[in-house]
């Protein structure tokens, strides 16, 4: 005798997963952020950049703390600028970096939202 046993969905032992708190738009733009905090030269980048007079500091302040040369500091700053995390002022030939006002803070509500 061949014996069929019926699973209900009260029976299986996992719960089907509902729509995810973040979409895959939200989530993609989080992950770029993220990637750009993924390096510490950048995170120090912006930490310099948070501690300077002004708020806001030129291209030609930032090489020398980092010990790297302008093209790969300036190759950092487009990083971060993409990622929304800075702003871009150029005056003359250079380019003078602030903190993107509310970046950092949407950054970590976005975190805190997961």
């Amino acid at each position: 005798m061949v014996r069929v046993t019926t699973t209900t969905a009260a029976d299986a032992c996992c719960t089907p997963v509902g729509e995810a708190a973040i979409d895959a738009a939200a989530a993609e733009q989080l992950a770029v952020r993220f990637k750009a905090l993924g390096d510490p030269t950048r995170v120090r980048l912006l930490s310099l950049i948070a501690a300077s007079d002004g708020g806001e500091a030129c291209i030609c302040d930032l090489t020398e703390p980092v010990g790297l040369s302008q093209g790969t500091v300036s190759h950092h700053m487009k990083i971060l600028a993409e990622a929304g995390f800075v702003t871009r002022d150029q005056r003359g030939r250079w380019a003078y970096y602030a903190i993107a006002p509310g970046a950092l803070d949407a950054t970590a509500a976005s975190l805190r939202a997961l």
